[in-house]
């Protein structure tokens, strides 16, 4: 567990990026993610080498993520944020209901 210590000498959560290159990755991610901190997670290394390797990456930490009460979201093509509990994603509700009424009308 890596955490880093404020000047009052409690432990505090940081944001950290990290890449998804195989499977074997899910275990450090879901650690790190455990120990209350945020991730960013670069998808393309196992994208360019396996579209079905991603989808089971992407599927079990969701589903991860989902158990332990955090969020998960996509930032782009290439990242997807992962919080621990407590901590949720703003998604701008407005802008998601625009675009799928744009799809649903044919603009």
């Amino acid at each position: 567990m890596i955490e880093h210590s404020t000047s009052d000498g409690l432990a505090s959560p940081y944001v950290r990026a990290m890449p998804l290159s195989n499977l074997k990755d899910l275990d450090m991610i879901e650690r790190v993610l455990t120990s209350g901190n945020v991730l960013i997670i670069k998808i393309t290394p196992i994208a360019k080498r396996s579209v079905e390797e991603t989808k089971i990456a992407i599927n079990q930490l969701s589903k991860f993520v989902k158990r332990q009460g955090g969020d998960i979201a996509r930032l782009g093509e290439e990242r997807v944020v992962l919080t621990p509990p407590g901590i949720r994603i703003w998604r701008d509700k407005q802008t998601a209901v625009s675009t799928s009424s744009t799809q649903r009308h044919g603009s």
